[in-house]
């Protein structure tokens, strides 16, 4: 489901970084959080950080959604919902009171599922990079 959700790196990457994560090894995700259909097969995924800055945000505690996936076959059937609150309740439990998450600027399925599930849109950036 990585791969899918960040197809521009490689499965040996995405890879790593899991067992890094299991190994209490990772700085990033502090959590995943899956979503399992009635056969046990994981169907959907959050990987969530706390950050100090966050665009829009007010505090330096702010629970993030750096990843957020459901296989599209069981999309817009709740599963997406569940994620978001259960990571919702994640962030509270660590003491944070915002929440905020990105998504890039062309992807409109899922600006559309942010604001569906409460998120307001804050802000719009276009990055850039110079090598030295």
């Amino acid at each position: 489901m990585r791969c899918t959700l960040w197809p521009e790196g490689a499965e040996v990457e995405h890879a790593g970084e899991i067992d890094r994560f299991f190994a209490g090894r990772s700085h990033e995700p502090l959590a995943v959080l899956l979503a399992f259909d009635a056969a046990g097969t994981a169907v959907g995924f959050v990987e969530l950080s706390i950050r100090s800055v966050a665009e829009g945000c007010a505090t330096d505690r702010v629970a993030y959604l750096e990843g957020w996936y459901v296989e599209p076959q069981r999309r817009r059937q709740g599963v997406g919902r569940a994620l978001l609150r259960a990571a919702e309740d994640w962030g509270r439990a660590q003491g944070c009171s915002e929440f905020g998450s990105d998504t890039e600027i062309g992807n409109s399925a899922s600006a559309a599922a942010h604001a569906a599930l409460g998120f307001e849109e804050v802000e719009r950036l276009r990055c850039f990079r110079k090598a030295l």
